[in-house]
């Protein structure tokens, strides 16, 4: 191609970073070491951001999902990269498990100034839940959050796309949540909702079937 003198198409779009590093000081270790599996619910979140872009300029996504059966357990849509994106997404998670016990639960994030605020932090210690994040630069320490972002592009995202700005955003992916976490089959729970998935184990541990395993 060079010989001929043509080249392929680049985009002049800059993607924006979502990732920004906080302070080292005091950076809990990755307790997760890419083991995306856990034995209930409310055993392990992962939490991460992703970008869209709009007409209005960038929105973010932010999503805390439970590694149980993938189910979306927190989200949030702003026009900015703030700790308060980051947060308002976890105090709907902390919110939609209000009945259930958290205690230990190992919260996964990567390293970006969102989840090392202090905000964020105290958050988390407030709700007994434990501190993990990625190495740095490394999406595969973060990979399940990774791949709930790929299908929200995919599925959502850019299968619509010409959004307007935060308002319409946020309201498509307040559809998309619900559809996919009670209605859109997934295959890491045997072609069933994340849902559904959840309410068999709670049935089986209330009869006795199965019992209630110990946090990790």
């Amino acid at each position: 191609m060079r010989d001929l003198g043509i080249g392929g198409v680049r985009s002049r779009r800059k993607r924006p970073r979502t990732t920004v590093p906080g302070d080292p000081a005091g950076r809990p270790s990755d307790l997760l070491q890419r083991c995306f599996d856990a034995p209930a619910p409310n055993r392990r979140w992962v939490a991460d951001i992703t970008y869209v872009m709009t007409f209005s300029g960038w929105v973010y996504t932010s999503f805390v999902m439970d590694l149980f059966a993938r189910r979306i357990v927190g989200w949030q849509v702003a026009d900015h990269l703030r700790s308060d994106l980051a947060l308002d997404a976890l105090e709907m998670a902390i919110w939609a498990r209000r009945h259930e016990s958290i205690d230990g639960l190992v919260h996964h994030s990567d390293r970006g100034v969102q989840y090392t605020a202090i905000r964020y932090t105290e958050r988390l210690e407030e709700a007994k839940a434990v501190r993990s994040v990625g190495s740095k630069g490394d999406s595969y320490d973060n990979a399940a959050a990774e791949s709930l972002n790929s299908l929200y592009k995919r599925e959502l995202i850019d299968f619509k796309k010409g959004w307007r700005g935060v308002d319409d955003v946020m309201l498509a992916t307040m559809d998309w949540v619900s559809w996919y976490n009670e209605e859109r089959l997934h295959s890491y729970c045997g072609d069933m909702p994340p849902k559904e998935y959840e309410e068999i184990y709670y049935k089986a541990l209330e009869s006795g079937k199965i019992r209630d395993s110990s946090q990790t």
